[in-house]
């Protein structure tokens, strides 16, 4: 199986990446990042709202890895979700980031004047200050709302996808307009009993791998690139080692029978979720 995935616009994109929510502890981010490239991730997924690209920056300058090597993520906190402020944050997260260029830049979520930064970001891309532009956070109608009014296709959209929020109509809409989806928290950061569970438990057994590791699989399986986040270096190799088994078909289905089709977190069309997510004002 590759570990990459080719996006919309030709560009290979690492199927695994590593992300750093978060992390808030600035020497601990930094390790994590360093620990995260020394191991072989190649994706690095940060964002402004995150607090922590600086920290980013300063483990990719401190590692020396070639920068063409990397494939760095960013995103654009709603508070800017416009044509001006998009442009401006962009700058602001480059400059943290310490870097020319970022290779995919995604607004973090589906509110505000979200046109007027996809045309922004539309003029950052044709001026190769990003590899890419994505989305976050938006649902199959959201999607079909902002590829209508543009020219430029979203190349991911990064949503919450794990084994009780699989996404069994939006994942394969997103396939059929070639936007490849990413997944974040993929573990469900441990919510309902993901890493006891008895199902995801037997699967991990047969194949002597984590139930971390069947689930990074399960979604490499679907077509779904994912996220996965530690700060230990042991957890950290071991999420990688992913590409050495397939699971068959009635494993799939098996975890197929688990989803609930509802977030372990929240809905982000749930009117007061979308109140306090547009009240958080970030120095970014």
């Amino acid at each position: 199986m590759k570990k990459t995935i080719t996006l919309n616009n030709g560009i290979e994109m690492p199927i695994l990446g590593f992300g750093v929510f978060q992390m808030t502890d600035k020497k601990e981010c930094e390790t994590a990042v360093h620990d995260a490239i020394d191991s072989g991730y190649r994706l690095i997924d940060t964002a402004a709202s995150y607090q922590n690209e600086t920290e980013v920056g300063n483990a990719i300058r401190a590692h020396g890895i070639d920068r063409a090597e990397l494939f760095i993520t960013t995103k654009l906190w709603l508070q800017d979700a416009n044509y001006n402020g998009a442009k401006a944050q962009f700058e602001r997260s480059l400059n943290r980031l310490q870097l020319d260029y970022v290779d995919l830049y995604l607004i973090h979520q589906p509110y505000g004047d979200v046109h007027g930064a996809w045309q922004a970001m539309q003029e950052l891309y044709s001026a190769g200050k990003t590899r890419a532009i994505g989305v976050s956070n938006f649902q199959p109608d959201r999607l079909a709302d902002l590829t209508a009014f543009h020219s430029i296709i979203p190349a991911v959209n990064q949503i919450e996808v794990n084994p009780f929020q699989q996404q069994l109509e939006a994942v394969p809409y997103m396939q059929k307009e070639s936007i490849t989806p990413q997944a974040w928290a993929p573990f469900a950061e441990g919510k309902n009993g993901l890493f006891t569970h008895p199902v995801l438990g037997q699967i991990a057994v047969k194949y002597g791998k984590t139930i971390g590791q069947v689930v990074l699989r399960w979604l490499a399986q679907r077509g779904i690139a994912s996220l996965a986040k530690s700060v230990r270096k042991e957890r950290i190799i071991e999420n990688q080692d992913i590409w050495d088994f397939e699971l068959s078909d009635k494993d799939m289905q098996q975890i197929a029978a688990l989803d609930t089709n509802t977030s372990q977190f929240f809905d982000h069309r749930d009117p007061e979720k979308v109140k306090w997510l547009t009240s958080r004002k970030l120095d970014v």
